[in-house]
């Protein structure tokens, strides 16, 4: 009788040490990133052959992405919204895509690109980085992240 009371509590305290474990790794765990949106109609245009021939997979076109902004909680929030014009992958690697525009050039310093694309880097952590695809030029340049702590 003894023996089948201490095997009953090593088994009772080995369920009860998995599911607080369990628990723990749970609450640890982060907030999901947000999801990549998948389109099927994706419109040909230059943009697209251009990294299609680099060897992108198109995966979705122009999203946006509202914001809800509030100053020192106010009762009624300001809205804007990001852009990203295209998301793409390339060997299991996702990318955002940005299209240079004439009417906003970028600035190719430390400070200018971080102003230019660390919210989108930070709104898809996983993502490899953020292609900046200039059309005039017809190149493709690869920004990446990495912050040091």
């Amino acid at each position: 009788m003894d023996s089948q009371v201490l095997v009953l509590l090593i088994i009772v305290s080995i369920a009860v040490s998995w599911a607080t474990l369990r628990f723990r790794r749970w609450l640890d765990e982060p907030k999901r990133n947000l999801p990549v949106p998948i389109h099927d109609d994706i419109p040909s245009d230059e943009a697209v052959e251009l990294l299609e021939g680099a060897g992108f997979d198109v995966l979705s076109s122009k999203t946006r992405i509202p914001l809800y902004i509030t100053i020192n909680d106010a009762e009624e929030p300001l809205y804007s919204r990001l852009f990203i014009d295209f998301f793409v992958q390339k060997n299991e690697e996702l990318y955002l895509v940005k299209l240079a525009r004439e009417r906003r050039p970028l600035d190719m310093t430390g400070s200018g690109l971080r102003d230019a694309f660390l919210a989108y880097q930070l709104l898809f952590p996983d993502a490899s980085g953020v292609l900046y695809v200039d059309m005039n030029q017809q190149k493709i340049k690869k920004i990446s992240f990495h912050v040091e702590v």
